[in-house]
Parts: C-alpha cells; structure tokens; sequence
C-alpha cells in the first residue's frame, strides 16, 4: 500500500473504531465501510504486523480508494489510518514514549487533507498503581510532547482507555479501584485536551447518556451497561467545523460485533443530519445509574 499525497479537500466525515481484531472483524468492518462513508477512519487493535494487513485488506480498501498508513504488531494492539482525502508525512509511534519494555504499535498519525490525523491505542493500566499503569501515564505525557509540537489543524482519536467523568461509565461505584477512572488518568487525559482538544461527542451532547464500549460478558450491551473511552478530539479549527459527532451503536448490534462501538465526527456537512449522541440508541434506555458489579469483579 503505498503513501499518498496530501491534498485540500473538504473532510466530511472522521470515525474512530476499536475493531478488536480486524481478521475476526472483516465481515462487519467492510460492510460497514460501505453503508457509512467514512473518508478517514482510525482503527485500533488491528491486531496485524503490516504485511499482513495488506495482504487480508488492502485490495479491498483499495478498491474503496482508501490509502492506509499503519503500525501493526502480530497478535497484539496494531493502529492503522485509512484515508481517501489524501495522506502524506506518515509516523510511526509517539517519539519519546516509552515501552513495556519495548515500543509497541499504539498509535500512527498522518497528514489527511489539511487535518493531523493521529489514532492511538492507549495502554490499558490493567492495575491502578502497577508498572503498567505507570507505563499508560509516561505513554500518555509522550504523546501530548507530540501533539503539542503538531499543527493547529489536529485530530486524536482512539481508544484512551479513559472515561473522562463519572458521567461517562454507567455506575461510578462499579469502577472504584478499577483503572480507566482515576485521577492521574483523568488528569493526563485533561492534560492532552488542555492543549486546546475539544471532545466532540460531549461538546454536542453534554447531558447525554453516550457509551462507546460495552463488555462481552454478562450482557452488559444490552443492559446499555457500557463506557464512553472512545474519543474524537479535535483542536478549535477542526472542532469549529463539527456539524454531528455521534456513536454508531448499529455497529456493536448482532453476530460478531467488537465490544466497541465507531465514534463518528460530520465536518461541514451532516450527511444523515444532526442525529444525535447514539444511534441507534439504545432499546431500553436507561434513566438512573444501576449498581451493578463488573463481570470481573464478580
């Protein structure tokens, strides 16, 4: 797949998706490649070395006119930028960050059009406290050195692995001692924005119940017993242009879905109109938080 040039053209449509394998996730990512339209796409866990990737998709992204930048590994985290408006001025990685013990494959940017596209896949943390989670925090500062060194034309999307309030996990007290929801990682995750990130999603839809991930366990998607960890944030030339910013929840639906849901961004256009937060939402809304444990903690 070769590298493509950059060109100036209106950027319509920007979506973001942990597809959580894309081997294993194929027949639902191609079909929905096709219904939605994206122009550019973020992809995490791919889960593919480069080679590989190619060899599986690339004819079929190509004849979808999508050029790819990636940053895979076998078997684990991989991110990949597909990209039909024009990409140039590929990176691999975060430069400075650190590793566990080595760099690993969680973030790639590119110059899509006249926006900085960069997809991360930020470490987990597994325990609050651990060499891991320690890890997730010093990954985190790297990648703002990064993206503050960047253009004012800039987008991040990705999995963070942080819901950024309270308001973004179904149940507060299902999560104390659990990572994704504490301090430092809500404040490395402000520090980013600080730079002058918007979060489109919670901008447009500030008093919404808006998840983006639900666990396989337990019937968490459908009791809506979900985290809003996936994140579009663009600075303020981008932000400004945001038309609709909303959760493909149609995606996470039926047979062999990723537990995570595409988070969708409409530049200067709303081609489907200002649809709301989720969609479809969901059957049986919920009105209050609900006690519930997590799958793992039982």
């Amino acid at each position: 797949m070769g590298v493509g040039v950059a060109v100036a053209v209106e950027l319509m449509r920007i979506a973001t998706w942990n597809v959580n394998s894309v081997k294993q996730r194929l027949p639902r990512l191609l079909p929905w490649l096709d219904e939605r339209q994206p122009d550019v796409v973020c992809l995490q866990e791919t889960k593919l070395a480069d080679d590989a990737f190619v060899d599986l998709v690339g004819d079929e992204l190509a004849n979808r006119r999508y050029t790819v930048a990636l940053h895979g590994e076998a078997t684990w985290n991989g991110v990949a930028i597909l990209s039909r408006v024009g990409l140039s001025d590929v990176v691999a990685g975060v430069p400075g960050a650190p590793g566990f013990p080595h760099p690993e494959a969680r973030a790639v940017s590119a110059t899509c059009g006249e926006i900085r596209v960069v997809s991360v896949y930020v470490p987990n943390g597994r325990t609050p406290g651990s060499e891991h989670y320690r890890y997730k925090l010093a990954w985190l500062a790297s990648l703002r050195e990064m993206v503050a060194a960047g253009p004012q034309a800039t987008i991040v999307c990705g999995d963070m692995n942080i819901a950024p309030t309270d308001d973004d996990v179904f149940d507060p007290d299902a999560y104390v001692g659990q990572t994704h929801v504490t301090p430092p990682e809500r404040a490395a995750l402000a520090e980013l924005q600080a730079l002058g990130l918007h979060d489109v999603v919670r901008d447009r839809w500030p008093n919404e119940r808006v998840f983006s991930y639900w666990d396989y366990r337990a019937g968490m998607f459908h009791q809506d017993l979900g985290m809003r960890i996936d994140l579009i944030l663009a600075s303020t030339p981008v932000a400004s242009r945001v038309r609709a910013a909303w959760v493909d929840r149609q995606a996470r639906k039926g047979r062999g879905p990723s537990d995570h849901a595409p988070v969708i961004a409409d530049l200067d256009e709303a081609p489907d109109g200002d649809i709301g937060p989720v969609v479809p939402p969901p059957s049986a809304p919920v009105t209050k938080r609900r006690s519930v444990k997590l799958p793992q903690s039982r």
